[in-house]
């Protein structure tokens, strides 16, 4: 029986197997498993076209109803949920997804998933602590006007963060259909309920943003019946003492501690324009961010979302040679792809970017279409960073990345405000791109050994 079939019923009934075997049945690609891997790609890509599409419409929707100034204040308040995303919750949901083949494998899913309920529960607690401080420090800095924003910036964040994680957890049991329909209904929710929220309260950046968190609420309460119905009662007869909490945070944290920085570098083109511009460039800007940046990094995104499951399964604890030089040896593959995407998706851009903005949204925001192929470079080059990272996600080698990312991102912090203090918006998205090639290039050093090494072991 395939590797994949035994972790499958691991996941679905508690069934004791030692994951993928050390031998070829790994990579052999059978009739029935071929099927599967098609039918699982299936979903991941509708269910990313569905993400894509809406979030398109989104930005179409939302430039005929505020202006550059007020979709520049959203631009501004997402920065509040990135914090929250990166440097907290975002940390625990890799860990999460990478524990959850693990504990497949030793049959402990119950107690998984109630270490990563507590984690989330102490994060949930630390995101309200920092909220609580930060409109303190708002209303003592006389910018109330900013309260209503960051507040609903602030449950939007835990609220989002709750639903990545139960995400990641049905994504890596590949449980694809549930993951796929949940993200393109979160997309489309947006839209609904931003609208609605503009008719209700006015045209703001705070009625959009509570339509955004109450697009998470919804997708959220519906994750959790799934995960009910398809995984709490199948470890019902499952019980471990594996140390999960303490394990789950020894790989989450360097994610945590560099998402800090991370945090810092994607936020400071916005708040470099909003110094060294005005919050219009900002909004400007944001549209340039979703049309090119978002749609690349979503669409190479498909590629971590179907084979990270499949990589973790396969690399198991990381304890096998053998395991680990087959999945490096896919994920250069991926790269390779990813780069080529890039390109492709550049030379689209360049030729066509005044047809896209014409199309796409509202005139007020058409004057920086030529931009674009720019921050798709950028948006293409930084994904491709992050298919290296999964080689050292794999082998549970996530402190590796603290230097990287952590450097990169001061280097990138620097650009962003030199850019927008020489050439304003065309500033900001030259920076983008140097900032990426640099972050590519160091992941690229990183893995450099594992590939050497993954090469040598397959040779054998």
């Amino acid at each position: 029986m395939g590797c994949e079939h035994s972790a499958l019923r691991v996941m679905l009934v508690g069934r004791r197997t030692t994951g993928c075997p050390e031998d070829a049945e790994c990579s052999v690609l059978t009739p029935s498993r071929y099927f599967r891997l098609a039918k699982e790609g299936t979903w991941v890509a509708t269910g990313q076209i569905c993400s894509v599409l809406g979030s398109l419409v989104l930005v179409r929707v939302l430039t005929e109803y505020l202006e550059p100034v007020q979709y520049g204040q959203i631009a501004l308040g997402l920065t509040v949920a990135a914090l929250v995303n990166q440097a907290v919750l975002g940390g625990l949901t890799n860990g999460i997804s990478r524990f959850f083949s693990i504990a497949s494998e030793r049959e402990d899913l119950r107690g998984y998933l109630r270490a990563s309920s507590r984690l989330m529960a102490l994060a949930t607690l630390l995101v309200s602590a920092i909220g609580v401080l930060l409109l303190l420090g708002l209303f003592l800095l006389d910018y109330s006007r900013w309260i209503g924003l960051a507040m609903t910036a602030l449950v939007f964040a835990v609220l989002s963060g709750f639903s990545g994680a139960i995400s990641a957890i049905q994504n890596a049991a590949r449980q694809r259909a549930v993951v796929a329909f949940h993200g393109g209904l979160d997309a489309w929710l947006k839209i609904l309920l931003a609208v609605a929220a503009m008719r209700w309260l006015g045209n703001s950046s705070t009625a959009v943003m509570l339509g955004y968190a109450g697009s998470s609420l919804l997708v959220t309460c519906s994750q959790l019946l799934f995960m009910r119905r398809l995984i709490w009662t199948k470890t019902a007869r499952v019980a471990g003492s594996a140390s999960w909490s303490s394990q789950i945070w020894e790989f989450s944290w360097p994610f945590s501690i560099f998402g800090i920085f991370t945090w810092a570098q994607q936020s400071s083109d916005r708040w470099a324009l909003e110094a060294f511009a005005d919050t219009q460039g900002v909004g400007l800007y944001a549209v340039l961010f979703q049309l090119g940046y978002t749609p690349i990094a979503t669409a190479t995104s498909f590629a971590v979302s179907f084979v990270a499951p499949i990589l973790y399964q396969r690399s198991g604890d990381a304890t096998s040679d053998s395991r680990n030089a087959h999945v490096h040896r896919l994920t250069s593959y991926l790269t390779l792809f990813c780069l080529m995407l890039t390109l492709m998706a550049f030379a689209v851009a360049l030729g066509l970017h005044e047809w896209i903005f014409r199309l796409l949204v509202a005139a007020e925001f058409r004057s920086v279409s030529h931009l674009l192929p720019w921050v798709v470079l950028a948006g293409g080059l930084f994904a491709a960073a992050q298919m290296l990272a999964l080689k050292l996600m794999t082998d549970l080698r996530s402190g590796a990345m603290i230097g990287a990312k952590v450097v990169t991102a001061i280097l990138g912090i620097l650009f962003n405000v030199y850019g927008a203090s020489v050439a304003g918006l065309t500033g900001i998205a030259i920076s983008g791109v140097a900032f990426s090639v640099v972050h590519f290039l160091w992941m690229l050093q990183l893995s450099r050994p594992r590939i050497a090494t993954s090469r040598a072991v397959g040779l054998q």
